[in-house]
């Protein structure tokens, strides 16, 4: 064999080895975050909805249709916190769609597991995760099949890390320091955690900012299915590991992020319709039953194939 083919072989075969080395530490490198953020719910606490389908898992290797709750939380040193954020999204791949719609977070409802009626966003001060989950599932009589809680904290540092978001903007405002142009406008994490946040300002108060909330996570969503950029990916995962947690495990991400990603096509979004009210002066949001099983018809709708 000549001189200059052996060489070649040889420079072959080290790229070779050095691409399936690189491509095995990236796989082990998302397997172990993916172990690292995984806190399954616990088995043991009591369904929650009328038809006794709670908990139930879906089998997302045959593109089943289910439901997630997106829980954006607060935390604070010696305080469990509360769920600032509180969004279902109820995914079906046969339909290429997803819906997703805001709980709000002042909404009046019992607590499961806690004896009270309360603003559904303290069931995770109460009770964490489970409660919160079981709370939700009570409220719209639906399975919640799994869960991502996100800290705050993180979810601008993951928004970075994807490029930002580009939104638009119903109208001019200032919040926290930044000024947020009517129209289109490109936000970075800490922008785009500011506009999800601001309410007081806004003519359709927790109306309003629920849209904007869904408005960046939509977009967060997008960049992230697209996201390919392997100098970013440890930090990405190094920002997963520390601010998020989920019940996926590591083969159920694998199968949404290789599988369903082009198959959700279209996300739409609904309204919770309710009204303010004060109770003992406490201000709280009022969902009628009748709005409660508009809601739970629609999901019931979204998810038959």
């Amino acid at each position: 064999m000549k001189k200059w083919m052996k060489i070649s072989i040889w420079v072959v075969s080290i790229f070779v080895i050095a691409v399936f080395g690189y491509a095995m530490y990236l796989y082990q490198s998302v397997k172990s975050t993916a172990d690292q953020i995984y806190e399954p719910r616990d088995p043991a606490q009591p369904v929650s909805i009328s038809d006794n389908r709670g908990g139930l898992p879906v089998d997302i290797n045959s593109k089943e249709p289910f439901n997630a709750l997106i829980l954006g939380v607060d935390e604070r040193p010696n305080d469990p916190g509360r769920s600032d954020t509180m969004i279902v999204l109820s995914v079906n791949p046969g339909k290429k769609q997803v819906l997703m719609f805001n709980i709000p977070r002042d909404t009046r409802t019992e607590i499961v597991g806690h004896s009270t009626e309360d603003k559904i966003n303290h069931a995770y001060a109460f009770g964490g995760v489970d409660m919160s989950v079981r709370t939700v599932e009570q409220f719209l009589d639906a399975p919640i099949h799994y869960y991502m809680k996100v800290d705050m904290e993180g979810f601008a540092k993951i928004i970075d890390l994807v490029g930002g978001v580009d939104v638009n903007n119903p109208f001019a405002f200032d919040y926290e320091g930044h000024r947020y142009e009517q129209g289109n406008i490109h936000l970075d994490g800490v922008a785009a955690l500011g506009f999800s946040r601001m309410r007081y300002d806004d003519p359709q108060g927790d109306l309003g900012r629920n849209g904007r909330q869904r408005e960046v996570l939509k977009q967060m969503m997008k960049n992230t299915m697209q996201f390919s950029s392997v100098l970013n990916l440890q930090n990405m995962l190094d920002e997963l590991g520390t601010h998020v947690r989920t019940d996926l495990t590591f083969d159920e991400m694998k199968e949404l992020i290789l599988d369903y990603r082009s198959d959700l096509e279209n996300v739409d979004t609904v309204e919770i319709k309710g009204k303010g009210e004060k109770i003992n002066g406490i201000y709280y949001y009022i969902v009628e039953q009748q709005e409660r099983d508009r809601i739970h018809g629609i999901i019931e709708e979204n998810l038959k194939n």
